[in-house]
């Protein structure tokens, strides 16, 4: 089984930032896809970013790129998503998943990340 755990959301002032980690354990097999989704509340879940294996490729929604960076240490099995000038807009709960290759099949519980104005 492989286990997410998102930590690092908490709540910010417009134009602030925040760094969320997720760390990877368990049986995660080799050079897998990482990435984050987030939820507002009454919408659906929607893609941020994804990362490679190496982390030499990366891809963002249109609307985040710019302020969202994301990267990863596999030493450490940790993925990072760093998000810049935040804006209210950017409230929701910030789920990473690990990819198998073909789909998107497991979730971390996700982590609250609140930008007030």
């Amino acid at each position: 089984q492989v286990q997410l755990v998102e930590s690092g959301g908490g709540l910010v002032q417009a134009g602030g930032s925040l760094r969320l980690s997720c760390a990877v354990s368990g049986r995660t097999g080799s050079s897998y896809v990482m990435g984050w989704f987030r939820q507002a509340p009454g919408k659906e879940r929607e893609f941020v970013a994804a990362i490679s294996w190496s982390g030499g490729s990366t891809s963002y929604a249109d609307s985040l790129k710019g302020r969202f960076t994301i990267s990863r240490d596999n030493a450490a099995n940790t993925v990072y998503l760093q998000m810049n000038s935040l804006k209210p807009e950017d409230t929701a709960v910030y789920y990473c998943s690990l990819n198998s290759g073909t789909a998107w099949i497991y979730w971390g519980q996700g982590t609250q990340v609140t930008v007030s104005s």
